[in-house]
């Protein structure tokens, strides 16, 4: 697949979506649209285990570009497309059937902080920093997002008042798995990556099924959601390769079914 607004590689099971839009990799139609196409292809592709979302350039997503917004009033209908679009983009990774790991390379501020709120793990570097800066120019926008991350005090400090919360204090809340130096981003990153490549494809699959699922209902049936989904992960021929593999001391062969 080609595409405009992203670069988009795969590799030993591992696919890295890089936004590159320059200068900023601010989010347009275009890129939302490509976002879409590109997250509901790796539910149907095999060679996917894992994906990688990351920003090309210093800036990992400097959110909406508001160069779109002034044209939205003048066609009836326009406000309500473009804030479907702007749901689904970051839906189609939450609800993408593989882990999606954000290696936020820089700022995420707008839409680039709920681009990687979108995502399961979240890596930065320590040039990284995050914010929801609508208030500065108008608007509000954010608060369930920041709500879901933050405790009731800073989301709405920072819902507020638009203020930059850096990766390092991101990492000293233990809302992110690391604040690096920037060389250190991608290898790190990779090697998570690469370690949920080598699981079973139809456990991986489950697994973040049930973690979508399970943390919006009550625990007791959360609970037995999960157990239903390891019975019938325990009649799948991966599953008796990986028990196999176990007793013979060897790596599994996994076929995903």
């Amino acid at each position: 697949m080609e595409f405009e607004t992203l670069e988009l590689t795969i590799a030993d099971g591992i696919a890295t979506v890089m936004l590159n839009r320059p200068p900023h990799n601010a989010q347009n139609a275009q890129m939302r649209s490509e976002l879409i196409q590109v997250f509901d292809s790796f539910n149907d592709n095999d060679d996917v285990k894992c994906a990688i979302v990351t920003g090309k350039g210093k800036i990992f997503c400097a959110g909406a570009d508001l160069n779109e917004r002034p044209n939205l009033g003048a066609t009836p209908g326009a406000y309500w497309k473009h804030n479907r679009l702007v749901r689904e983009a970051s839906n189609s990774i939450i609800e993408c059937s593989k882990p999606v790991i954000a290696a936020v390379n820089g700022p995420a501020m707008g839409a680039g902080f709920g681009l990687m709120n979108s995502c399961d793990i979240w890596v930065a570097s320590n040039t990284a920093f995050f914010s929801m800066p609508e208030i500065n120019v108008g608007l509000a926008g954010g608060t369930a997002m920041l709500q879901s991350v933050f405790g009731k005090s800073r989301a709405r400090r920072m819902f507020f008042t638009g203020m930059k919360v850096t990766a390092d204090e991101m990492y000293r809340l233990g809302l992110i798995e690391a604040s690096l130096p920037p060389d250190e981003l991608m290898p790190y990153v990779m090697e998570i990556a690469t370690d949920i490549a080598s699981k079973a494809p139809l456990a991986l699959s489950y697994a973040k099924q049930a973690a979508q699922v399970t943390a919006v209902m009550p625990r007791r049936e959360g609970y037995r959601f999960e157990q239903n989904m390891t019975v019938a992960l325990g009649k799948t021929e991966d599953t008796a390769e990986a028990l196999k593999a176990f007793k013979e001391k060897r790596k599994p062969v996994y076929k995903g079914r």
